[in-house]
């Protein structure tokens, strides 16, 4: 019997092992500038991405565009927000319990000399993904809720508070409509040179909470999640990502700092970061979108190696 066991053990071992391939990816949208920070979802049957257009990277007023798709292959414009004076950046999208589409993303204000001056989250609401609420406000100055994650009819997110490397920090909240956020707990990490950023949170079924955090670290913690374990994963990532597959493997994504920036998928664990596989990509580029669909991994992200900074869609048979 135990070597039935150590044989099966092997073999399951053996499959999480093979690397995953590359089905197809395509440039789905190029029309504005400056294109990216993107995410994804499936809606009522659909796709749709969302990200920013603006002038460039750096401090410019962007605008957030919504688009939409019946097959992942043709897509068109459903929305485009703005608030005048504001560069809305880094829009992620989330299905509340209520069905309504929930999009939020960062509010920058700049100086006269187009410097950042401070910044607060923005939150807007859709049934159908074409008409949005006005951006709300949300918590104060310096904030900034980076990505929700819905579970058991609450919304969970990490603010990165504080501009620059110090003293930025990471606050764990918790939310049951999008607009009145609580504190649960800050974010303490083991080398403090660079403090909680970026933050994908996703919770496994035995109830562990799971933080994938810019720059290098995972954290995991358990209920009430207000104390933390984190492991240095040696590497850094911006735009940090990852989704639990149908048979519990974690996927990540994220840009990898090599000899050049690229963005990549990698095999995760709550302690472990390998990346396994570099998309087609380069220059400024990553934050993705992953979504797990009829057998394959569905990844937005947007990159500048074909020279205007455009979003794309791969689809990744991971498994």
């Amino acid at each position: 019997m135990l070597l039935v066991v150590c044989q099966q053990s092997s073999l399951v071992d053996s499959l999480r092992a093979a690397p995953p391939e590359l089905v197809t990816v395509k440039k789905i949208w190029d029309h504005g500038e400056h294109n990216a920070f993107t995410d994804l979802i499936r809606f009522g049957d659909r796709w749709w991405c969302t990200f920013r257009e603006a002038k460039d990277h750096g401090p410019s007023l962007g605008k957030v565009r919504v688009i939409v798709s019946d097959d992942g292959d043709a897509w068109q414009s459903a929305a485009l927000l703005d608030q005048d004076g504001i560069d809305l950046r880094d829009p992620k999208l989330s299905v509340m319990p209520d069905g309504r589409l929930m999009l939020i993303m960062g509010g920058s204000v700049y100086d006269d000399t187009s410097k950042y001056g401070t910044r607060a989250p923005r939150v807007a609401f859709s049934r159908d993904g074409h008409d949005w609420t006005e951006p709300k406000k949300l918590l104060a100055e310096d904030h900034w809720l980076w990505r929700v994650t819905w579970h058991k009819g609450q919304a969970w997110s990490v603010s990165k508070l504080g501009e620059g490397r110090n003293p930025r920090r990471g606050m764990l909240y918790r939310s049951d409509d999008g607009l009145e956020w609580k504190w649960i707990t800050e974010f303490h990490l083991p080398n403090r040179t660079w403090n909680a950023s970026e933050t994908t949170l996703r919770f496994m079924p035995d109830g562990e909470l799971i933080a994938l955090t810019r720059p290098n670290w995972i954290g995991t913690s358990r209920p009430p999640y207000r104390n933390w374990s984190w492991t240095d994963v040696k590497q850094k990532i911006g735009g940090p990502n990852f989704i639990r597959s149908p048979t519990g493997q974690l996927w990540a994504s994220g840009r990898h700092y090599g000899k050049s920036a690229t963005t990549v998928l990698a095999r995760m664990t709550n302690t472990s970061y390998e990346p396994v596989l570099t998309l087609p990509s380069g220059g400024d580029n990553s934050y993705a979108g992953m979504v797990w669909h009829d057998g394959l991994l569905w990844m937005s992200y947007y990159s500048s190696h074909e020279g205007k900074t455009s979003i794309y869609l791969a689809k990744i048979k991971a498994e």
